[in-house]
């Protein structure tokens, strides 16, 4: 375990108190901004715009963290502003300020997530780095565990009291923020003040990249736009006839899978390569959406949300390490960061086409789409993807 350092440990400790926080408060979001007047329409609006502000934003602070050579200030602030942002969505109950606070908190992602990512790069070796990830995302992971779990007891006792929850929330948040004053930036007399660079300019990034970049990026974007939310997922279980609290225990079950199988995921990517993980990743999310399509058993369908997390440990951590071992150091954040910002935007596009399928087809036709759209995306990895070699750019 040398490798997985001080700093690893760190920013995987600080993922972890910023996952319970968020997943603390997302099995009672939808039904705490119901109870303050929104109606279905706005929340949708409200995810949306807040997903589509991290998204964006991925890229442009990635880039600015390349040029001036600085990670731990995004990081910082990052964190920040989305543990502040809990308990404000309590505090202001205007629909106004609740979009407000809720951009705030993704404007916050959107900060991070390039320049935290380009820390675990640096931390790690080219042979190490599926590894570092996926020890982080099994930390990050274990939030989402933690967070709907306390949520679930806390209701229990206090049902319907959902603003404490909110300010509950912030104390995980805080200790996050805290922890991220643990965290050095390498090299601190190579930092640069930077001018000012347009929002856009990240996008620059994609002309001058190397080919395996941009055929490896298509890959995953094409995958993205099949890969909708995990909502959907949940609305199966609840139509396969489970209550309530057993949809929200499934969920909790899934991400306890996907928290325990990421490191061990990790390690064997390392050995095998990125490619063959990845697509095996890809060919288990098949199986899940052609099962959630064919069958309403719902024995199955939790047989399905555990190979849903084994899934999500085989590329998730993979992809990010992939992307960090084919394109230079001195452009890791821009790089992933162009990658994540464009992810989330399709993943919003994505789910509004499931949306739209499932309304008009039913959940049969909206999962054995997906599933037959991934079939198409593990053929092109297969024709077009190389395995990556571990060498330093």
């Amino acid at each position: 375990m040398k490798y997985i350092t001080r700093t690893v440990w760190i920013l995987s400790l600080v993922s972890l108190f910023t996952d319970t926080a968020s997943e603390m408060l997302y099995p009672v979001m939808p039904i705490y901004l119901k109870s303050i007047g929104f109606s279905i329409v706005l929340i949708g609006i409200l995810e949306g715009v807040a997903e589509a502000t991290a998204g964006i934003s991925k890229g442009y602070f990635g880039k600015l963290s390349d040029q001036s050579k600085r990670r731990v200030p995004f990081v910082q602030l990052g964190y920040a502003f989305s543990a502040i942002s809990k308990p404000m969505m309590a505090i202001f109950i205007f629909p106004l300020w609740i979009f407000f606070s809720r951009t705030i908190d993704r404007f916050g992602k959107g900060l991070r997530t390039g320049a935290r990512d380009a820390i675990l790069s640096e931390e790690a070796s080219p042979q190490t780095k599926a590894k570092v990830f996926g020890f982080h995302k099994s930390m990050d992971t274990l939030g989402a565990v933690l967070g709907p779990t306390f949520a679930l007891i806390y209701l229990y006792f206090y049902p319907e009291n959902y603003k404490t929850l909110f300010f509950i929330a912030f104390i995980p948040g805080i200790l996050a923020v805290a922890s991220t004053f643990l965290l050095k930036d390498k090299n601190p007399d190579n930092i640069l003040k930077i001018g000012s660079t347009s929002f856009f300019s990240f996008l620059g990034y994609w002309k001058h990249s190397n080919p395996d970049y941009k055929y490896l990026i298509i890959g995953f974007l094409s995958f993205t736009f099949f890969n909708s939310s995990d909502v959907f997922l949940l609305l199966k279980a609840k139509d396969a006839g489970l209550e309530d609290y057993e949809v929200i225990a499934v969920y909790i079950f899934y991400n306890l899978i996907y928290a325990l199988s990421a490191f061990p995921s990790g390690i064997l990517a390392d050995k095998i390569g990125f490619k063959k993980m990845f697509v095996f990743g890809l060919v288990l999310f098949s199986l899940v959406y052609f099962g959630m399509g064919l069958s309403d058993n719902y024995i199955v369908i939790i047989a399905l949300f555990f190979l849903y997390g084994i899934y999500a440990a085989a590329t998730e951590g993979v992809s990010k390490a992939w992307i960090s071992n084919i394109v230079s150091k001195d452009h890791t954040a821009t790089a992933i960061g162009m990658y994540s910002g464009f992810q989330s935007v399709l993943a919003m596009l994505a789910s509004s086409i499931a949306g739209l399928l499932w309304y008009n087809f039913g959940a049969s036709v909206t999962f054995l789409v997906t599933g037959s759209g991934t079939l198409l995306i593990i053929c092109y990895f297969f024709l077009f993807i190389k395995s990556p070699v571990h060498k330093e750019h």
